[in-house]
């Protein structure tokens, strides 16, 4: 198939959806707005083209130049990834036979900023005849906006490669017991609570007599993002600098071996927009048991007691009562670490869930084999 993706370039996300498309044989085109992006991170025959103006003006005003690029029949399917942003600037193009993927902030966040969003992404959810959403609880949400109960939805989950992420011996450090995020350091993700929640472990086991154990503790946490300066001065503050590393930016393929290396894997985000919880997903490909949040993405994906421990979002006294359990109990972890990598290899694998996105589009097809 000839296959159109209108999403950021610079995002992991496209990236993956494109070369994944591309791997299987398929002729896959980028429409990006203008924005820095890595074009070695797609695979070759992909190609990348950059409308004229950057976002957000550019949802707005690349609509004539998709438009002209998209309509010259080049294109069996057109799969917009966005509702908010990139589903204006498809809207605006005039392409309504073309599948749109809502991807978390846009169907949560953005519409409850002001009326003129709830406004547009309505606008937007309306035009596309076929919607898909990467979680079950995402596609209950985009019934919620549009207030339709019965519309339908498709499910493509965002998984991984079981080939790539799952279990390495040997990566882990003797005498060191590392819990470990990987994460964007935003505000939403919850960081500053994951890291206030590991002071309270350390704390406890000192407090139990128990000191060897906590020195023993160490927290990594992988990522950047606008929150670095307030959680390593948070770090600071509480004398943890040698216990809690802020250890930057990782690439993909290196995470595998950096999520090997951890016993218990952190991710607390205190938003609903947490709409799949991938990092979740990883972690327990890797058989590392998870404490996660209640956010919706992380209830679908994480089995409570089974493949990890869920508390409230911005329960720090609940995230170190999970922390405290699994550092206690071995056999928690590698039960829980066993039961992550079954779930995953059952519901999130990746090939699994290219085949179900390249079926939607084959269905497509079936019914208006070509574009306007």
């Amino acid at each position: 198939m000839r296959i159109a993706l209108v999403a950021a370039a610079s995002s992991i996300h496209t990236v993956r959806w494109a070369n994944a498309l591309s791997r299987r044989g398929h002729d896959v085109s980028v429409f990006s707005c203008a924005a820095n992006y890595n074009p070695q991170a797609f695979e070759p025959k992909v190609q990348v083209r950059i409308l004229g103006f950057a976002a957000p003006f550019g949802y707005y005003l690349n609509g004539p130049g998709l438009r002209k690029a998209v309509r010259k029949g080049e294109f069996d399917i057109v799969n917009v990834h966005y509702a908010s942003g990139y589903g204006t600037l498809a809207r605006l193009a005039g392409l309504r036979s073309a599948l749109l993927n809502v991807w978390g902030s846009d169907v949560y966040e953005f519409p409850y900023h002001s009326r003129f969003n709830m406004r547009t992404l309505l606008k937007n959810l309306d035009y596309f005849d076929r919607i898909a959403s990467t979680s079950e609880c995402m596609a209950r949400q985009t019934r919620k906006v549009l207030k339709e109960e019965e519309r339908e939805i498709e499910i493509t989950p965002f998984g991984v490669d079981t080939e790539l992420f799952r279990p390495i011996e040997g990566e882990r450090e003797d005498g060191v017991f590392l819990f470990g995020t990987v994460k964007t350091l935003s505000p939403k993700y919850g960081i500053s609570d994951s890291i206030a929640a590991f002071i309270k472990l350390y704390e406890r086991l000192k407090k139990e007599g128990r000191s060897s154990e906590a020195e023993r503790l160490r927290y990594e946490i992988y990522g950047n993002g606008e929150l670095k300066e307030e959680l390593q001065k948070q770090i600071d503050e509480a004398g943890m600098r040698e216990k809690i590393k802020l250890c930057g930016y990782i690439d993909n393929k290196e995470l595998p071996k950096v999520i090997n290396r951890f016993r218990v894997f952190n991710s607390n985000s205190n938003s609903n927009s947490e709409s799949f919880g991938v990092a979740a997903v990883e972690a327990m490909a890797c058989g590392v048991p998870v404490v996660v949040s209640d956010a919706d993405g992380f209830k679908e994906v994480v089995e409570e007691g089974v493949t990890g421990l869920i508390s409230a979002k911005g329960d720090v006294e609940g995230i170190a009562e999970n922390m405290y359990k699994l550092y206690n109990d071995e056999e928690l972890r590698r039960r829980m670490g066993a039961a992550g990598v079954e779930r995953v290899k059952r519901l999130y694998d990746w090939n699994s869930n290219v085949d179900k996105m390249i079926s939607i589009y084959e269905d497509m097809c079936s019914k208006a084999p070509r574009l306007p």
